[in-house]
């Protein structure tokens, strides 16, 4: 059995790739900050503490701008901005992952996992497709896990690779099926929970409409992995379905030690639906299991302590380079925060929807919610800041609060899997060995089909009158 890969390695190529991509960005938006004028919302606090923008109180401009020291520093300054608590999460997030793989990668135990399940499931390959697809779907849309999701990218992604597919599939069967889940959003508490609660909904009603959507979103996403793998084979060799392989008993216990904690880490994930006092709580959940399975089966297997150590160290200064690209893509919204050109673009935004007609109304608040998308990453920030405005406008038009809450869902779930500035997509690829030109050029195509497909799923939801 050859155990010898490269582990974990963020590649020189995608890391350079992602870096001038994202600096260019951050470019662009200093030379915003020149160009629109400061301003902001007047926010109240709501029943929970969490500071919302008040419709009453209106917008004002004031003075905007950002140093030049500032914007340059922003990668660093944004770790004591508001709300860093999350980013430091991620990055510590990272480097567990990194240590982790590294270490089980080294051991052979990663390589001896892939190749049970080729040998078990080898000859049925596009049926566990499927079934990988709508576990990572049914992971995003009814438990809301997207940065949850990174641990196992590696692992679909080697999958794929050793059922004689690519690491584009195997990103798309996890990172951008969660990301598809997320969307739309079943019973996600972080984005449809959160806007149902300030639209003044109840919770997660409306499932109905989701759930076909769901469905057809799940169709789409499973024929188009299904077309691209058909024509990698028929480029390649044709794939046999058989692999050699011999069974360990001592690999067999690192297995089973690794699958037995990791599955009850899920669980746990799993089961904040019902202890909601969990949702909070879920990335540690998972780093945490991650790493004492990891620790644990890479002992079992055989590994010395002090080599486990040096594998571990190895892997987490590995990933280093994501930890950059993560800080450089948040500093993208810590300069529009700073410079107060945020609420600018958004109060632009509300002001042009009311020359629209009613049916382009709910597609332009999809719109807003992508481009919003692009610089706050995080499902439950975008919705305090931008459903308070969104409902009233829409309400104007006879627009329900329901529709709203799918068109903000759709703008914040399939974008995560795309934009360069979401910190998930980054490691997610930079672990795949995969190029963001590369991700971006395969995965554009699907994310085309997809906008064409839920806005017309939002159409017939005006049409219907869906509340």
């Amino acid at each position: 059995m050859n155990t010898e890969k490269k582990g974990l390695n963020i590649s020189a190529k995608s890391f350079i790739t992602a870096t001038v991509i994202i600096f260019a960005l951050m470019v662009l938006t200093y030379g915003l900050t020149f160009l629109i004028p400061g301003g902001e919302y007047a926010r109240v606090a709501d029943a929970n503490g969490n500071m919302v923008i008040d419709t009453a109180g209106g917008f004002t401009y004031r003075e905007g701008g950002i140093p030049f020291w500032k914007w340059l520093l922003s990668p660093v300054l944004v770790l004591g901005a508001e709300g860093s608590g999350s980013l430091i999460a991620v990055i510590i997030f990272l480097l567990v992952l990194g240590g982790v793989f590294n270490s089980l990668d080294k051991c052979g135990l990663m390589r001896y996992m892939l190749d049970k399940i080729t040998y078990r499931f080898g000859k049925n390959k596009y049926q566990l497709m499927a079934c990988v697809i709508l576990f990572f779907m049914a992971m995003g849309s009814f438990i809301g896990s997207f940065e949850e999701c990174v641990p196992l990218v590696p692992i679909v992604v080697a999958l794929a690779v050793s059922l004689g597919w690519d690491a584009l599939v195997g990103v798309g069967m996890s990172l951008l099926a969660a990301g598809c889940g997320f969307a739309a959003g079943i019973c996600n508490p972080f984005t449809v929970g959160v806007a149902q609660e300030l639209a003044g909904l109840p919770m997660f009603s409306g499932m109905w409409f989701r759930l076909i959507g769901f469905a057809l979103i799940y169709s789409l996403l499973w024929s188009f992995l299904y077309r691209y793998a058909k024509k990698i084979e028929k480029k390649g060799k044709e794939y046999s379905g058989e692999v050699d392989f011999e069974a360990d008993k001592q690999m067999d216990k690192g297995r089973i030690c690794f699958v037995c904690i990791v599955g009850l880490g899920i669980a746990l994930v799993l089961s904040s639906v019902f202890v909601t006092v969990l949702q909070d709580y879920t990335m540690i959940i998972v780093a945490v299991m991650f790493l004492v399975a990891g620790v644990w089966a890479t002992l079992i297997s055989g590994t010395k302590a002090s080599v486990l150590g040096i594998t571990f160290w190895n892997g987490l200064i590995s990933v280093l380079p994501a930890v950059l690209m993560i800080l450089m893509a948040n500093s993208i919204k810590y300069t529009m925060t700073e410079a107060h050109i945020l609420d600018t673009v958004l109060h632009g935004a509300v002001t042009a929807a009311g020359e629209l007609p009613k049916w382009a109304v709910i597609l332009f608040i999809y719109f807003v919610v992508l481009v919003m998308n692009f610089f706050i990453p995080s499902g439950s920030a975008k919705a305090f800041l931008l459903m308070p405005l969104i409902v009233p406008v829409a309400q104007v038009f006879g627009i329900s609060a329901q529709l709203c809450v799918l068109a903000f869902a759709f703008g914040d779930g399939f974008s995560n899997a795309f934009y360069p500035t979401n910190p998930v997509l980054l490691i997610s690829l930079g672990l795949a060995d995969v190029n963001y030109g590369t991700w971006a050029k395969w995965s554009g195509k699907f994310q085309l089909l997809n906008l064409l497909l839920t806005g017309a799923l939002l159409l017939v939801g005006l049409a219907i009158g869906y509340w």
